[in-house]
């Protein structure tokens, strides 16, 4: 069992980044070798294309952020609402969201706002949410209707690109509050997007967070990773708000982790069956492109498949991955699932322990991180990256 303490470390005030670095491919790089986990190379995401080989193939998560908070406020007080819209109830016209007010209560009436723009304030919006029921998971939603001035009702993502804002991680939100940046949604609403998110679909709209690994490519970048000879492969991933929740049991594996839905194609599949049985790499961009192929290539080995499933995949030190070769993906939160995942990609399923107990995989990955913090290397979201190859 992996200690939830084993995964602490200490972040020094003013290194998580509140805004990406332009160009985005600018931003740092951490290279870690499997083979020599000791040794630390210290690149940026341009140099990528010399980092890999020929016939290596990328794996991108392709789903798209919604501007999923909304603001508003309660019809019968005036007292105001915030909240993140998770996903539509099987129920038509009902969303999941969580909601954040002095009081809740069914029955209340939340007229949502237009967002703010640099030529019109926020103001009344057509649209309206009322508070129906608390649900069990996750801990803080709520069921509430969408109603509307005007009939027909509109899907989600129409609704949302009217009245939605940009869903930056509280940890950015917190730390340009307390830098006095105010930020701008416009801006936000790009910068949080990667340059391969595919169109929103009413089935799946979306995701609640970005998968942060692809923010930092660029079409240059795209395009001198294709003349390199290095290939790539789309996968879905929608990213729920549970992936900020952070881990308060003892240990790792007790942990209620989130249920995302993913999806891949059989295109996807024999494409990287394709690409190992080669002798070339599988480089997952982001934990999210992880837990996707990991919790298909079971499946896919025993030939059957679904076009997509909801994945509860918990990744730790020992765990064997089938179809990941290299990891491409940012610093994340301490005591944080994500941080398991990565310190299993840095050691072998049958290694032993350290004298203490610790997994080497995870020591590995806190002395790299200690190595990023000395080097002055940004956090988080819109901050620097390491690769495991």
């Amino acid at each position: 069992m992996l200690s939830t303490d084993a995964l602490d470390y200490h972040l020094p005030p003013g290194r998580i980044a509140t805004h990406p670095v332009e160009p985005r491919d600018a931003a740092k790089l951490l290279v870690l070798r499997r083979d020599d986990p000791g040794r630390f190379e210290h690149r940026t995401i341009a140099d990528l294309p010399s980092l890999l080989d020929p016939g290596d193939r990328l794996i991108c998560n392709t789903t798209r952020v919604l501007p999923a908070r909304f603001r508003g406020f309660r019809e019968e007080t005036g007292g105001g609402v915030t909240g993140l819209y998770l996903h539509d109830d099987p129920t038509p016209g009902v969303w999941l969201a969580m909601v954040k007010a002095r009081r809740h209560k069914p029955g209340s009436i939340i007229r949502l706002l237009t967002r703010e723009t640099s030529d019109a304030p926020a103001a009344p919006s057509p649209y309206t949410l009322e508070m129906l029921e608390p649900v069990e998971d996750p801990p803080g939603a709520w069921r509430l209707r969408l109603r509307a001035d005007t009939l027909p009702l509109p899907d989600a993502p129409t609704v949302l690109e009217a009245v939605g804002l940009t869903p930056l991680p509280p940890y950015i939100l917190a730390a340009r509050k307390a830098a006095h940046d105010a930020g701008d949604d416009g801006t936000d609403r790009e910068q949080y997007q990667t340059v391969f998110a595919e169109p929103l679909s009413c089935a799946q709209p979306g995701s609640v967070a970005a998968p942060t690994a692809g923010l930092h490519f660029t079409p240059r970048l795209l395009e001198a990773l294709a003349a390199r000879g290095v290939a790539r492969t789309g996968i879905t991933l929608h990213v729920g708000a549970g992936t900020f929740k952070p881990v308060e049991t003892e240990t790792v594996e007790a942990h209620p982790i989130h249920a995302e839905w993913c999806s891949m194609s059989a295109q996807a599949i024999a494409e990287i069956r394709q690409t190992r049985q080669a002798g070339h790499r599988v480089v997952t961009v982001g934990t999210t492109s992880v837990r996707t192929i990991e919790s298909y290539a079971p499946l896919a080995d025993r030939g059957d498949f679904p076009a997509h499933l909801s994945t509860r995949l918990l990744l730790t030190p020992g765990c064997s991955f089938g179809w990941t070769d290299a990891l491409l993906t940012n610093f994340h939160l301490p005591r944080s699932t994500l941080m398991a995942l990565v310190a299993a990609m840095l050691q072998h399923p049958d290694e032993p322990p350290a004298s203490d107990g610790t997994p080497v995989g995870v020591l590995r990955l806190k002395a790299a991180y200690a190595e990023a913090i000395a080097r002055g290397y940004r956090f988080y979201s819109f901050g620097d990256a390491m690769l495991i190859l």
